[in-house]
């Protein structure tokens, strides 16, 4: 008997890693693509197409073998950042870029961005008028922050 697969494809716009300290880093993006498998487990295959200079970036967080976070933005950039654990499937080389692949799942729901973006503005240190402007001005544009 044949099982058919619902697979369930979307370009990404934006990537970020986020780093033990919860610091969000954002990693460029040439080309990416999400797939959905829609299975029991909530199991979602991304592919970033990044410039060469992050492969030992992406190898030294496959060599740690531990799942991490990540947030992608989906098909347009207005669209809020989705959250996901996910591990380094792979790196491949392509030409003057690399491919990377990982594998994990949803993490959090995704209204759970205004603590996220909030989170990271504490973190860059804004209080006050600062943080309500800043605050008001990244959720019009509803980016991932930008820590390099």
């Amino acid at each position: 008997m044949w099982r058919r697969l619902d697979l369930k494809t979307f370009k990404i716009v934006a990537l970020q890693v986020i780093d033990e300290q919860k610091h969000a880093k954002n990693i460029p993006l040439t080309d990416g693509l999400i797939i959905n498998k829609e299975n029991e487990e909530g199991s979602w295959i991304i592919e970033a197409y990044v410039a060469d200079r992050f492969q030992s970036y992406f190898e030294s967080i496959q060599e740690e073998n531990t799942p991490f976070e990540i947030r992608v933005i989906i098909t347009h950039a207005a669209n809020d950042p989705a959250p996901f654990t996910v591990s380094v499937h792979s790196i491949r080389p392509v030409k003057d870029h690399i491919s990377v692949l990982f594998i994990g799942r949803l993490s959090k729901r995704r209204n759970e961005y205004l603590e996220l973006l909030l989170d990271d503005l504490i973190k860059e240190g804004l209080s006050g008028e600062k943080l309500l402007r800043e605050f008001k001005a990244r959720m019009r544009m509803k980016q991932p922050v930008s820590k390099e």
